[in-house]
Order: C-alpha cells, then sequence, then structure tokens
C-alpha cells in the first residue's frame, strides 16, 4: 500500500478554497485512481510550514504511477481553482499503522 500526500506550503499570501479541494479535486483524484485507491482525505493545518494536507492510499506504486501519467496533466491543472500555491508531494509505501 502507498500513501500519496500531498503538502501546501504556508506563505503570506497563500490561498485555499478547502470547499473546492474536499468536493471536487480530491474526488477527482480518487475517481482517477479508481479502484486503486483505497481512500483518501485533506486536513487544514493549525500550524508550521504547510497549511493544507491531502492524502490517499494506493494499492501499488505502480497503479499511482500509471494514474499520474495518464491524468497527471488534469489532475495539476486542477490545482488553479483551489489555490495559488504549488504543493510538494510525497510518496511512500506504508510499512505499519492501524484499522
Amino acid at each position: 500500500m502507498i500513501a500519496f500526500t500531498i503538502l501546501y506550503p504556508r506563505t503570506d499570501d497563500l490561498t485555499f478554497d478547502m470547499d473546492y479541494y474536499t468536493s471536487s479535486h480530491m474526488p477527482m483524484l480518487a475517481e482517477c485512481l479508481g479502484d486503486s485507491c483505497r481512500g483518501w482525505g485533506a486536513a487544514a493545518i493549525a500550524e508550521g510550514k504547510y497549511a493544507v494536507m491531502g492524502w490517499a492510499m494506493v494499492t501499488s506504486r505502480a497503479e499511482l504511477d500509471a494514474t499520474r501519467n495518464e491524468h497527471g496533466a488534469k489532475i495539476r491543472a486542477d490545482v488553479a481553482n483551489y489555490t495559488n500555491v504549488q504543493p510538494d508531494v510525497l510518496i511512500g509505501e506504508i510499512t505499519g499503522g492501524s484499522d
């Protein structure tokens, strides 16, 4: 299982439409991932380097890479609809946790 984490930097001029992000962008990402998406979420971060975090759990790196290759341009183009910053992306294998 892969954790696909999207972090939006906190800046002085940050704008972010959380309603759009959670009702349109992240569902679009999940739809593009299809059956390989095992869940997704978003969080407003109260303090620190990042203001917002999104994540998806994906069955495999190969599935994530295939989705990014096929739908990456569409997903990246949508970023301008909810924020004025470019996100940092982290990809890692989930090695533990709880249900």
